[in-house]
């Protein structure tokens, strides 16, 4: 019928539509990172609790800040005196950091490194945010558009991470944002109580944090959380306590919630931050004597080949002005100092490279935000993110073998975790795909949930077009008809199992089929979706067997 009334003789155009409504893919890896941030606002603009939508590292850096957080260390000397063998000092450099003492222990935990005969212990005196060198580790695996939620600045005149609230807030900020699908807050680990021993205390406002952030996933059923092992960095293998402890702490309101969060296992010796980031402000002012004598006894006096005399050293002047809070007489400046000690003094630089070590120790959640990317921009988010290397990592901070994984990836209760390996010739490798909901034939495998969540959101924002059309047969025809070209082209791309498009899925939608005449009187539209999801080939078993000769 024409719109417009034929009054007046002559040529009428009308255009008619010749396809339906297309379902349009919603993006599958946008991570929403919350945390503490540099800088608080941008362009006079308050950023605290303000979702921001970024698309790179540099972008990163002109809005949040690009100054890697000046964490400082107490250097003390080793309380019990040292069985190791006098070692030259580049040699101590590659001596491995210690494990942490198991819970309970209260003996003096064994020396970070060595100079000389001499051992000494680090210990962070600030709080170590670590959003911004997440992000970096982010980005170096393969990250892209991501949200930044910023709870505050940094406040170096604190211990420690207090309270969960400010991460609790942001979580229900972003309740309104439709785009991210991961939730990644790197600082949760540092929510602990360091003079408790017993993980569940110690770690108790990080887990009911993991248990929010699990929640929070679940009721929106639209993103899915990455989640840390706190403490999972220095154990034995014997009772991994940190997954232990983690296991027994962090539970959903519902159990069904598990399916939306992954966690990952141990942490990792990172090339995040570079030496050029470390200095003499990485040095707690009450530790300035000790490292001072420990650079003093270096540079000894040496004897005036003129009058025979003992004099100081040439480079003391500089080791004086290192801790010096005035400008030296002689113009050498604290930048000036620590400059020249770098280059020259071996203890010096040896320090500093195991406060690098200390901070390129990372949790891997933001690495797997990354990967994620990565892995759905190049293959699709139905294939699962393992068997891939993670990129700017020299090795695990635990070693895992196949029988250390057992227990990781297959556990009683259910509650996998993911375990990164490094592998002869391979590198380090995500080598697990499950979610927290591991004891489910529906929703074990992190890349079927996020797949459901692809088809979900995508069909849910395209089916909104029909929300108040006639509930009638030809608008479930146009509705069955999008939905079943949307899955044909998944089917197509590999994302649905099946030798052909009506063995991957199928689309309901009819009185009579999916619906009652009670139904459509009360305006409700019934469709019922079936998929085939790939699953990954987790198991791979070869038989051989031997045959007799036949020639």
């Amino acid at each position: 019928m024409s719109v417009t009334a034929m009054k007046t003789p002559g040529v009428y155009i009308q255009e008619l539509d010749a396809f339906g409504n297309a379902v349009v893919p919603v993006p599958t890896a946008i991570p929403a990172f919350i945390g503490y941030t540099e800088k608080t606002s941008y362009n006079g603009k308050d950023l605290v609790n303000e979702p921001v939508r970024i698309t790179s590292l540099a972008e990163f850096n002109a809005v949040f800040g690009s100054i890697p957080p000046q964490i400082q260390f107490s250097v003390n000397q080793a309380s019990a005196p040292s069985k190791a063998p006098a070692a030259p000092a580049a040699d101590a450099s590659k001596k491995k950091q210690p494990a942490a003492p198991a819970a309970g222990n209260t003996s003096a935990p064994p020396p970070d490194f060595f100079i000389d005969t001499t051992g000494y212990n680090l210990a962070t005196t600030t709080v170590n945010y670590r959003l911004y060198s997440a992000i970096r580790f982010f980005y170096e695996n393969g990250g892209g558009t991501c949200y930044i939620v910023s709870v505050g600045g940094y406040d170096y005149a604190s211990t420690g991470l207090t309270e969960t609230k400010p991460f609790e807030e942001a979580l229900t900020l972003l309740v309104k944002e439709t785009e991210p699908t991961m939730i990644v807050i790197p600082d949760a680990v540092e929510l602990m109580d360091p003079t408790q021993t017993d993980l569940a205390k110690k770690y108790a406002l990080c887990y009911t944090l993991q248990g929010e952030m699990i929640n929070h996933c679940g009721l929106l059923q639209s993103r899915v959380a990455l989640l840390d092992i706190p403490g999972g960095y220095s154990e034995s293998l014997v009772g991994t306590t940190s997954v232990e402890g983690f296991r027994n702490a962090v539970e959903p309101t519902l159990p069904k919630f598990n399916s939306y969060a992954a966690v990952y296992y141990p942490w990792l010796n990172t090339t995040v931050n570079q030496l050029g980031d470390i200095s003499y402000k990485n040095i707690a002012p009450a530790s300035n004597a000790v490292v001072q004598t420990m650079l003093n006894a270096e540079f000894p006096a040496v004897v005036d080949p003129k009058t025979k005399a003992s004099v100081d050293n040439p480079i003391k002047p500089y080791i004086t002005a290192l801790f010096a809070t005035k400008p030296a007489a002689d113009g050498i400046t604290q930048d000036k100092a620590d400059s020249v000690l770098k280059n020259l003094s071996a203890s010096y630089k040896l320090l500093l490279n195991h406060f690098l070590e200390k901070l390129n120790l990372m949790p891997p959640s933001a690495a797997m935000a990354g990967i994620y990317t990565i892995v759905d921009n190049n293959e699709g988010v139905w294939v699962a993110p393992a068997n891939v290397g993670v990129q700017g990592v020299i090795a695990p901070s635990i070693k895992i073998d196949h029988q250390a994984q057992e227990d990781l990836n297959v556990p009683l209760d259910g509650k996998s975790v993911c375990a990164i390996r490094s592998f002869p010739g391979k590198g380090v490798l995500v080598w697990g795909a499950r979610t927290l909901d591991g004891n489910s034939n529906d929703w074990r495998y992190i890349n079927v949930r996020r797949t459901l969540i692809y088809i979900e959101q995508s069909v849910k924002e395209a089916a909104s077009a029909y929300v108040f059309a006639p509930n009638d047969a030809s608008t479930w025809v146009s509705v069955k008809s999008m939905i079943s070209n949307f899955l044909t082209g998944l089917w197509n791309q590999g994302g649905l199992v099946g030798p052909k498009p009506a063995d991957a899925f199928s689309v309901s939608v009819g009185l009579g089929s999916t619906m009652t005449s009670q139904d459509i009187l009360e305006g409700k539209m019934l469709v019922a979706v079936k998929v085939a999801v790939s699953h990954p080939a987790e198991f791979i078993e070869i038989t051989f067997q031997q045959e007799m000769q036949k020639g």
